[in-house]
Formats: C-alpha cells, sequence, structure tokens
C-alpha cells in the first residue's frame, strides 16, 4: 500500500486524479453488479439500509481527527429532509440497477447535473445564462435518445433512475445550502447517521435473512460505496472540477464491460449516444460553472465590479 501512495505521489495531479477517477468508475461498476446479485435474495431496502450503515461506519474513524464538533448541528430539520431526499435517491437507483441494463442507469444518471442546474436557477435564484440552458437543453434531449419514446415503451425503471437523480439533485442544492452555516463534517456526518434511521424500518419490514455469500456481498457493496467516494473526493481535492468532471464518462464503459462479462448485456447504440450527449452537456455545465467560480473568486480580489461569462 505504501508503495502505491508513493508512485501516486510522484504522477502530476490530473494524471493521479484521472487514475483515482477510473479506479472509482470500476468500483461503481463492480458495486451496481454485486447490488443486483444480491437483490435476487434479499430486498434491496436491506440493501440500501447497509450501505447506509457501512457508510455510517466509515465515518467513525474522522472522530479522532475532527473531534465531537461535527454533532453540533444548526439546522437539524434540513439536514433530515436532505437525508430524506438521499434515501429515496438511493431506493430509486437500487430498485432500476435490478431491473434495467447497467449502462442505461450509468446513462441517464448522468442526468443529475441538468436538474441540479434547473433547481439553482428556480430555487437558489442563480443567474444561469444562455449557454447553461442549451447545455441543459441538449442534456434532456441526450435523454430522450436513451429513452426512445415512441419506438419502445418506456421503462418505469428508467423513470425511476430519472427520479433518483432528480431527489439526488434537490439532495445537493440543500447541501449547497446547508454550507452556509454548517460544517462539511457535520452535514456529511448527518447524512449518513439519518439515512441509516430512515432505511432501517424499511429494511425490518422486508427484512430476509442473508446467507453466508449474502453477508459478504452486502460488506463488498458498503465498501466499494464507501471506498468509491472517498476515491472521487480525492481526485476532485486535486485538481478543478473542470478537470475532473469528464473523467465520470468512464462510468458508461466500466458498466457496459461489467455488465457484458457478468450478465451478457450489450449497451445499444442508442444508451452510447444519448449517455454521451448527456454527459457532454453536463461536462460543459461544470467547466461553465468553474470558470464563472473563478471570475467571482478573481473579483472578490479586486475592486472593481464583477463581470460574470
Amino acid at each position: 500500500m505504501r508503495r502505491w501512495r508513493t508512485a501516486l505521489a510522484a504522477l502530476p495531479p490530473v494524471v493521479e486524479a484521472a487514475l483515482l477517477m477510473a479506479f472509482g468508475a470500476l468500483c461503481v461498476a463492480v458495486q451496481n453488479a454485486l447490488i443486483r446479485i444480491v437483490s435476487a435474495d434479499v430486498h434491496t431496502f436491506e440493501v440500501v439500509f447497509f450501505r447506509n450503515l457501512f457508510g455510517l461506519l466509515a465515518m467513525l474513524p474522522l472522530l479522532g481527527g475532527i473531534g465531537f464538533g461535527m454533532f453540533r448541528a444548526r439546522n437539524p430539520g434540513r439536514l433530515l429532509l436532505m437525508s430524506t431526499w438521499h434515501v429515496l435517491s438511493m431506493i430509486c437507483y437500487f430498485l432500476a440497477i435490478v431491473y434495467l441494463p447497467l449502462a442505461d442507469v450509468i446513462a441517464l444518471a448522468f442526468s443529475k447535473p441538468l436538474f441540479v442546474t434547473v433547481g439553482a436557477a428556480l430555487i437558489l435564484r442563480e443567474v444561469v445564462r444562455v449557454r447553461r440552458w442549451s447545455a441543459v437543453v441538449a442534456g434532456f434531449v441526450g435523454v430522450l435518445i436513451v429513452l426512445q419514446p415512441g419506438a419502445q415503451a418506456i421503462s418505469p425503471y428508467a423513470a425511476l433512475v430519472l427520479l433518483g437523480a432528480l431527489l439526488g439533485a434537490a439532495t445537493s442544492l440543500m447541501i449547497k445550502r446547508l454550507t452556509a452555516t454548517e460544517a462539511v463534517s457535520t452535514i456529511v456526518w448527518y447524512q449518513a447517521l439519518f439515512a441509516t434511521m430512515l432505511s432501517l424500518p424499511l429494511c425490518l419490514a422486508y427484512w430476509r435473512t442473508p446467507d453466508a455469500v449474502g453477508w459478504l456481498l452486502l460488506l463488498a457493496i458498503g465498501g466499494l460505496g464507501t471506498l468509491s467516494w472517498l476515491i472521487m473526493t480525492r481526485a476532485f481535492f486535486l485538481v478543478d472540477a473542470s478537470v475532473v468532471v469528464p473523467f465520470e464518462f468512464l462510468r458508461l464503459p466500466f458498466a457496459a464491460l461489467v455488465a457484458y462479462l457478468w450478465f451478457a448485456e450489450v449497451p445499444s447504440v442508442w444508451t452510447w449516444l444519448g449517455g454521451a450527449v448527456i454527459f457532454a452537456a453536463t461536462a460543459y455545465i461544470a467547466a461553465r460553472e468553474a470558470r464563472v467560480a473563478r471570475t467571482r473568486a478573481a473579483a472578490k480580489g479586486d475592486a472593481g465590479p464583477l463581470t460574470t461569462p
């Protein structure tokens, strides 16, 4: 492990971030495959609970570095609401993973930043100019390409993915608002705590005792989910978000590869095309937002007026 850390530290930050994103994308693809496998024997609600439980346990080591200050919450009600949306979003995704081709799930899940942009303009009253609105429209065209309405019946599980993306966007917007009053560690802690508490009743209501293999799969799902989150967080720490975001497209080929090897699924050309359009739109939005953020940051250091693109 120490050799790997030394080797990564010697790489340029962009290369390290790219490798981390690729490994994180692989973790997500394997995690999704394991969710489908274990859901054949245990209910999806159980999978959601244990994913949140392991995320909560992963937070405990942070106490040594952060201390008990992360327990002090100024807006517990908003934290609970955010966690509710988070759990519902996770349920939507996990149910879709069981029944929908894995590549389709990833392609449609790319739509989350589109909903975030719309919500930021309508709810947070952020200024979104023509170029980003055009990217949002293009992204939703990509969604239609994947769904092919009219050519085939739209799967209810595809609608679940989009609902999950919408709820995930609502979660992100609430987190953005909470950062004005709460520490990041507090937000992450209470999200993990409340999500575990909220998913427990559903888990107990539909409980099926896993066998030994099932327990191992649930442990692996929790470990991979936490690992991918930590890896991608590290990548965003190394370089600007506009540099990291394009590498998120690696989730689609990794999902397609794992789905082909484990389930003999072959994504349609429409999944590839629509996924690429959605992702290109979200990557452009991320680049524009990063540019606006840099402009605002530079303007704060100057006495002159702020001009955003």
